[in-house]
């Protein structure tokens, strides 16, 4: 194997730029050429592509996002933009890829390597919405800025007396929900995987209030629904003045904590490893603190688990 390409693609994610770092450096340090794919799919079909060097990739462990840029390629999926990325593959003489993202750049992926392409993968993304790997990139970061956001927002809500419903991101994943929630000693947490009641959650908004609680913090994971329409019952019920935050795309930015900078070095390493061992079709992983990899169809086939056990341990601690 003497040249791979990696690229990055769907949502950008905290960390992503540790393991595109461990990925360009691993590759050097066995004398192969790497070579960077801007945009994603959209960049290899289009054959933006240059080399990277040590320097490309020097002070970036510490920085959010991702330098080769990011994006979701609807070409890609097509018979003529998929034919137009193994040619390119072809023109570069890339031996082998390194892909940095989610579900569906891992299905991407999956393609590449029914073609013929040895591809590897690597899961970056905020959600955490993979089955078959205990945490992804990007994760934790989120969860901490969740949790700066939530005693921000305490702090407020405590002067006013009101009650605040959080809308964090996770699309039908509720981890970032409940992590951050209880982390941040949220008062109540709710979640796609769980059926929620909504005279529950105003009857513990109003058991705080009679012990003069001045703050209550609602956490909603953005695939449950409208928030506001859930702030609007809670403040009919309860006659407690209840605002919104939707704090949308700011858990995607932000400095990667030292765990998502450690498992990006790890896991990047891993891939290039896997490639140069003659492996394709994996992906690479952590489970119970030890990198892994497995194979890509069975890695898509998993669903996940949500942990009902945290979230009985949240609503235990949040009477």
């Amino acid at each position: 194997m003497k040249t791979i390409g990696v690229l990055t693609s769907g949502g950008d994610a905290p960390g992503m730029n540790a393991a595109l770092r461990a990925v360009v450096r691993t590759g050097i340090y066995n004398d192969v050429r790497m070579m960077g794919i801007k945009c994603g799919y959209d960049g290899l079909i289009n054959g933006d592509i240059d080399d990277m060097t040590l320097s490309s990739v020097a002070d970036i462990i510490h920085r959010g996002g991702t330098v080769l840029k990011t994006a979701r390629s609807d070409e890609f999926v097509t018979k003529d933009g998929f034919n137009r990325a193994l040619n390119i593959i072809d023109v570069f003489n890339l031996d082998g890829l390194v892909v940095l993202g989610g579900d569906g750049t891992f299905k991407g992926a999956k393609s590449l390597a029914d073609a013929g392409i040895p591809v590897i993968g690597i899961p970056c993304t905020i959600d955490n919405d993979l089955a078959y790997t205990d945490y992804t990139i990007g994760f934790f970061t989120a969860v901490e800025t969740v949790v700066e956001a939530i005693g921000k927002i305490r702090d407020t809500s405590s002067s006013h007396g009101r009650a605040n419903v959080i809308e964090v991101m996770g699309r039908n994943c509720g981890d970032i929900a409940l992590y951050s929630g209880l982390a941040g000693g949220a008062e109540s947490i709710i979640v796609p995987e769980i059926e929620y009641d909504i005279d529950q959650i105003c009857e513990k908004v109003i058991r705080g209030r009679n012990r003069n609680k001045l703050h209550h913090i609602i956490i909603v994971a953005e695939g449950v629904g409208n928030p506001y329409s859930i702030a609007q019952e809670v403040e009919e019920k309860t006659n407690i003045e209840t605002k919104v935050t939707v704090l949308g795309y700011l858990q995607r930015g932000g400095t990667p904590n030292t765990l998502d900078r450690i498992m990006g070095s790890e896991m990047g390493k891993s891939a290039v490893e896997l490639l140069l061992e003659g492996k394709s079709a994996r992906l690479v992983g952590v489970k119970c603190n030890d990198i892994f990899d497995i194979d890509i169809d069975e890695a898509l086939k998993m669903r996940r688990t949500f942990d009902k056990g945290m979230y009985n341990t949240a609503n235990i601690l949040s009477l």
